[in-house]
């Protein structure tokens, strides 16, 4: 029975041998865990963000581990468009796996440049673009203004015919209205969510631990809202979800499914167990064959919601 379940899942003309994938800037540029994990056993790898240019990225320290999650202050360092062409894309041209590449600016002429150059490029499937970041300058702008988002999209969208998916940000009033805004602007699907806003203090030097005060923050503790996020998505909008926010194991990943979400991304979790995806996708086998299923997308969406009770 194990072998006849069917694990595949479709954004767009795509299809992906499995829903999970890395999520962006937690499993670096693939080639980092090369030594570490299988990394054809994920249903996509998803790269680290890259910008036009280089950055440094924030001053450390930029990562802080709290009771229940992770705190994150990177500021997207990355080696920009032309290093991760030279450097980086030969490695993930090897990988058995679905390639999709992150990419984040500042202005939409960044993203419409990045998109140009890397569209003449073979090897990468698809593109996320990160109009959400929460630890560099003017990160949200983009995020946060559906105006905003439906110009960025429609530019990139008339760029390029390779599958176009946007990460949103949790931070806004309503994730709906900015989802149908990318909608309208023809991309492909949505990543939900990037991280929350939450910060560290230490109460010795009276200061925040990270110089930028604030930072994104991740893991099991975000969870619910982002299954409330996706949930909120998937009601305004048609397109694919990819869920991202605390999920540590294969019945996190169901959830996320049932809710919504066509795939999932898987973050903090990662980086605690690089080979997470062998273990998860051994448990979503078992699942299915204990409720007899046979396609895994059949699961999607399938969120049954209880009357209201006066």
């Amino acid at each position: 029975m194990a072998s006849e379940v069917d694990l595949t899942v479709h954004i767009g003309d795509l299809e992906f041998k499995n829903p999970l994938f890395t999520a962006s800037g937690t499993y670096g540029y693939g080639k980092e865990y090369q030594d570490l994990a299988d990394l054809n056993s994920w249903g996509a790898v998803v790269t680290k963000s890259v910008t036009l240019h280089p950055r440094a990225g924030n001053p450390p320290p930029r990562l802080v581990e709290t009771e229940y999650g992770l705190l994150n202050s990177i500021g997207l360092a990355n080696v920009g468009v032309h290093g991760f062409i030279n450097e980086k894309l030969p490695f993930l041209r090897t990988l058995d796996t679905k390639i999709i590449v992150n990419i984040a600016g500042f202005s939409i002429p960044d993203y419409a440049e990045v998109v140009r150059l890397l569209d003449k490029e073979s090897g990468i499937d698809a593109y996320e673009i990160n109009v959400s970041c929460p630890n560099v300058d003017d990160g949200c702008v983009i995020g946060t203004d559906p105006d905003m988002i439906l110009e960025l999209v429609t530019s990139l969208r008339g760029i390029t015919n390779r599958i176009l998916m946007v990460k949103l940000t949790p931070n806004v009033t309503s994730i709906g209205a900015i989802a149908f805004a990318v909608e309208q602007a023809g991309a492909d699907g949505v990543s939900v969510i990037n991280t929350v806003y939450g910060m560290a203090v230490d109460v010795e030097q009276r200061r925040s631990v990270f110089q930028r005060v604030t930072g994104g923050y991740s893991g099991p503790a975000i969870k619910p809202i982002a299954l409330a996020k996706v949930w909120e998505v998937a009601e305004a909008v048609s397109l694919p979800i990819i869920g991202i926010g605390g999920i540590s194991k294969a019945r996190d990943v169901l959830e996320f499914m049932v809710t919504g979400a066509t795939a999932v991304q898987i973050g903090t979790a990662s980086m605690r167990d690089p080979g997470i995806a062998e273990i998860f996708l051994h448990d979503l086998t078992d699942y299915m064959v204990n409720h007899n299923l046979s396609r895994i997308e059949d699961l999607v969406g399938s969120l049954a919601v209880s009357e209201d009770v006066e």
